[in-house]
């Protein structure tokens, strides 16, 4: 197992300790393939190292419901504290994993302070993506989500998109038509700038453009229908000018 390789792609990892290292398995997964089932024993904390990962459930009517995608880093960290997982597990893509048995975590988290007060950083970024994530899915337009997803997972509102358009559609709660064509609109009003994966956000949005037959009242919005609708708390601080 090459570790230097592994660290570039996902730098949480130089700080492993050298036993936990010693004891970390690497797993090729295939699409399709179960890592664990609702109920399961947990054995292993799991890192993706490249492909995709998704926590599912189903509900009473047996329709897939989507916990969590986890195209990078560590999933299902819950189970640490855990003795059954509380989901399954499936690949959706072909990729890698790493596999760390629990012992060892566990031991590892309790014998050295350093590794563990990383661990709670790591676990403490989590919450904070997760929480962005919530917000964003709690805006009504198409346009909203997109340019939340800037600014809260980009640099300099700048990011560079990791994974298939229609994966991130479905991160953003949208279809993958909406999202195609919302980009290609902020695009041609220069409000983005895209250049293969790289998307940037250049000026302020022109609501009245986005929404041409909207009409503004105070803070809401009121569409064709009559039915209000209310902007972001972002997009009302924003002071970007054109």
């Amino acid at each position: 197992m090459d570790w230097t390789l592994l660290i570039e792609s996902q730098p949480f990892l130089k700080h492993l300790p050298n036993e936990l290292r010693q004891v970390t398995q690497c797993r090729n997964m295939t699409a399709g393939d179960s890592l664990f089932r609702i109920g399961d024993f947990v054995r292993n904390l799991f890192c993706v190292v490249k492909g995709e990962v998704q926590l599912i459930r189903h509900d009473v009517r047996g329709t897939k419901v989507i916990l969590q995608r986890s195209r990078s880093g560590f999933f299902a960290e819950a189970s640490l504290g855990s003795t059954a997982y509380h989901c399954d597990g499936l690949a959706a893509e072909t990729g890698v994993l790493l596999c760390f048995p629990l012992a060892a975590f566990r031991a590892s988290l309790d014998q050295n302070a350093a590794f563990r007060n990383v661990w709670i950083e790591q676990l403490a970024r989590e919450v904070r993506k997760l929480r962005a994530q919530c917000e964003r899915l709690s805006l009504n337009g198409a346009a909203d989500r997109i340019i939340h997803y800037i600014e809260s997972e980009g640099i300099n509102d700048t990011f560079t998109l990791n994974q298939p358009r229609k994966a991130w559609a479905s991160e953003l709660g949208l279809s993958h038509e909406s999202l195609y064509r919302t980009l290609k609109r902020l695009s041609n009003q220069g409000t983005l700038s895209i250049e293969s994966n790289k998307i940037s956000l250049i000026s302020r949005i022109n609501e009245s453009t986005i929404f041409p037959n909207r009409a503004f009242t105070h803070s809401r919005i009121m569409d064709n229908s009559g039915t209000p609708d209310i902007p972001s708390h972002q997009d009302r601080q924003r002071t970007r000018q054109p």
